[in-house]
């Protein structure tokens, strides 16, 4: 039964199928989301949160993933605007907001005077995929990880992780909880790395992953190796590896200031599908 204004509830186990269906129709942008569903059921305990769906004639028409992370899936302006209307009636939750950004950017403007100044906010994000062999040479000495590599691992992410958020992973919460974050990463073998001589100098995971798609990030290479290549044959190594191992397409998105970036998933042979937004609490 529809409980909320403008055809807004919350989504549960019942609701996986017609979920996965929305998700679906553009698979590869809603990877996250889709991962999310599949792997809790819409069990809001298993989540750390909710995923909304607003119904249109009985029919689920669009979501809003309300984790840590607010993900609108499938969702027009129109959609965005009614979930932030519902974000507004329980307060801020979530400490980023990321997806489209033809919907990112209605639901910021509905919620920005009550949920205040954010850290940062990008917009512009190109949303990048390949779903064929790399346009260039692959380093052989990128490889799956394995938890014999975690200690050496672990302080290349947490640099990724200050250098690109502009905090450090273990404010707050401590190492502990990242530390589990990387290990899951290694022992599910979706994280990717080219190790010399006992230091990390390249390496990627994969956060999210569905039969359709596998969304990469934690891209970086050791500053002091920059400039070297690194980052186009790293990149390609992991793009061979995800569609030999995981998924038939790889996924990112980036920051479009970051033209160094930018122009290393243009050499590997990534190409823009999307425009992606992301506010950080």
């Amino acid at each position: 039964m529809l409980t909320t204004r403008h055809g807004v509830r919350v989504l549960g186990a019942s609701d996986l199928d017609a979920f996965q269906r929305l998700a679906a129709q553009d698979p590869v942008v809603n990877v996250f989301a889709a991962y999310r569903a599949r792997t809790t059921n819409l069990e809001p305990r298993w989540l750390g949160g909710e995923v909304w769906g607003r119904f249109v004639d009985g029919e689920l028409a669009a979501a809003c993933h309300v984790g840590a992370n607010l993900v609108p899936v499938q969702a027009t302006p129109d959609d965005a605007r009614v979930f932030a209307e519902r974000a507004l009636a329980r307060g801020r939750t979530v400490t980023t907001i990321v997806g489209p950004e033809d919907a990112v950017r209605p639901f910021w403007e509905t919620v920005a005077e009550a949920w205040g100044t954010p850290r940062d906010q990008r917009w512009g994000q190109p949303h990048l995929e390949i779903g064929c062999a790399p346009l260039v040479e692959p380093d052989p000495r990128v490889r799956t990880t394995s938890m014999a590599d975690a200690d050496v691992l672990y302080p290349a992410c947490v640099a990724m992780y200050t250098e690109e958020v502009g905090i450090s992973p273990e404010a707050g919460g401590g190492p502990d909880l990242y530390r589990a974050r990387v290990h899951q990463l290694v022992s599910r073998g979706w994280s990717f790395a080219r190790i010399d001589d006992g230091e990390v100098v390249f390496k990627a995971e994969v956060a999210s992953l569905s039969p359709h798609a596998a969304q990469v990030q934690g891209v970086w290479v050791a500053p002091e190796r920059r400039g070297q290549g690194l980052g186009v044959a790293g990149m390609a190594a992991v793009v061979d590896h995800v569609l030999r191992d995981l998924a038939p397409v790889v996924s990112l998105y980036v920051n479009d200031y970051n033209r160094a970036a930018r122009r290393v998933y243009e050499r590997v042979g990534f190409t823009r599908t999307a425009t992606f937004a992301t506010v950080m609490f």
